[in-house]
């Protein structure tokens, strides 16, 4: 790792620290640094806006997205105190940033007390066997949105 990107992971851990100290979240921070400048920061939030997806990772791809006027993150670097969970996973994909760059693992989160294995175990499992029951109905009716998504001439792809 270059000396840049130790300090930028060093902001991230920082952040999680300060995130933690002050009540925000959990022990979590992530920074977003696009051309060596740093475009988006987040702790963790979810106790203090009783908000589950206010992640680090999450509060942070909401910020530089919204400082750069963007919807996606291409040429994006992303710094985080932690392996990413399934969620945050996610929303980087969405979000297509260039690399990811983590400090503890996801088994040291679970160390910690912040376990996300039952959530990639009940990925596996068929939607009859998950925790959290998944019914499906009404498909045709929101069939007919997406058949309009795809007649749409004047759509943003993403």
């Amino acid at each position: 790792m270059t000396e840049q990107q130790r300090i930028f992971m060093k902001m991230a851990i920082d952040l999680s620290q300060s995130g933690m100290d002050s009540g925000k979240g959990g022990p979590f921070g992530c920074i977003i640094v696009h051309n060596g400048k740093v475009v988006g920061k987040g702790s963790n939030s979810v106790s203090s806006t009783n908000d589950p997806t206010a992640h680090a990772e999450v509060v942070a791809i909401r910020d530089a997205c919204q400082n750069l006027d963007s919807f996606q993150l291409e040429d994006c670097e992303i710094y985080t105190s932690c392996e990413p969970c399934p969620m945050c996973l996610g929303a980087i994909y969405w979000a297509r940033p260039k690399a990811v760059f983590y400090a503890n693992s996801k088994e040291d989160a679970a160390k910690a007390g912040f376990d996300d294995q039952f959530i990639y175990d009940e990925l596996d499992k068929p939607m009859d066997n998950r925790k959290i029951k998944f019914k499906q109905f009404m498909k045709e009716d929101a069939n007919v949105v997406f058949q309009n998504w795809i007649e749409k001439e004047n759509k943003t792809l993403y």
